[in-house]
């Protein structure tokens, strides 16, 4: 599951690298089902003008239109940093049975630090399967050093 994991992750990295060369933070995502990638994107947010066009929302509505399902039954998401509270509840809503993820926040004035809604198991349709860390080095040192060029 590691290689899998790692190769899903790389490809999700390169779609951060996308967005942070047209300025937008360096956060990718991959969807991917039996092993075929559905979708992938990185963060919009500032080239659509639109605070919730993450990169995990952008690839959950690829998703949907390519499956011609708003419910993404047994398919994984791979993103590089741990998915904030509005990203979540679309994962949790969309019925994504995995989750793989990257770096994750460190920083106590983070929502995610004190909770991170995907780990709240009393919730209908929760996510049973998390993963968090993979390729931990190259997604946290990719949103680091993005931050220290913009500073």
């Amino acid at each position: 599951m590691k290689l899998i994991d790692n190769y899903w992750m790389k490809i999700a990295l390169n779609q951060a690298y996308k967005g942070e060369k047209r300025g937008e933070i360096p956060i990718g995502s991959v969807l991917v089902k039996n092993n075929y990638l559905i979708s992938s994107s990185y963060n919009s947010c500032v080239s659509l003008f639109d605070a919730s066009a993450h990169s995990e929302i952008l690839v959950i509505r690829k998703g949907g239109k390519k499956l011609k399902n708003y419910r993404l039954y047994n398919t994984v998401l791979y993103v590089t940093h741990e998915p904030c509270f509005m990203c979540s509840a679309a994962i949790i809503n969309s019925r994504i049975r995995r989750v793989v993820y990257g770096s994750y926040s460190t920083k106590k004035h983070d929502f995610s630090y004190f909770m991170n809604l995907l780990y709240i198991n009393n919730i209908k349709h929760h996510i049973r399967d998390i993963k968090s860390g993979v390729l931990l080095y190259e997604c946290s040192n990719l949103l680091k050093n993005f931050f220290k060029k913009k500073r």
